[in-house]
């Protein structure tokens, strides 16, 4: 909103709405695909796209926080980030454990991934 006035800005945000321009709901779906494709968790995603204006509706409906695949996801991101070897040491574990957190995983998608690595 930069040098325009907000009564301005949001005339044509409306407009663009009505013709099909501008959708919320679009905006909340590419945002969660290409987070989830950087390797973010549900928490953070949820973060940002309420930082970004997008409602809990939205948010819920394009983010399934209580889906099996983010231990999968958190995996991987621990995977990627210091390789498939589990952690030997409980100072690295708990160091990739706030790494994960970081990314957004919840405490228990963060146990998954250490707990199956004890099995």
């Amino acid at each position: 909103m930069r040098g325009y006035d907000e009564q301005s800005v949001q005339s044509v945000v409306s407009k663009l709405a009505r013709e099909g321009l501008q959708s919320d709901g679009r905006f909340a779906e590419n945002y969660v695909h290409h987070r989830l494709e950087k390797g973010y968790g549900p928490l953070r995603i949820a973060l940002e796209l309420k930082e970004r204006g997008i409602g809990d509706d939205l948010i819920d409906l394009h983010l399934d926080r209580s889906a099996q695949e983010w231990s999968q996801r958190a995996s991987l991101a621990r995977q990627k980030r210091f390789g498939a070897k589990l952690p030997a040491t409980f100072r690295e574990q708990a160091r990739q454990s706030r790494f994960l957190q970081q990314r957004g995983f919840s405490g228990d998608q963060i146990r998954q991934i250490f707990k199956a690595g004890d099995e």
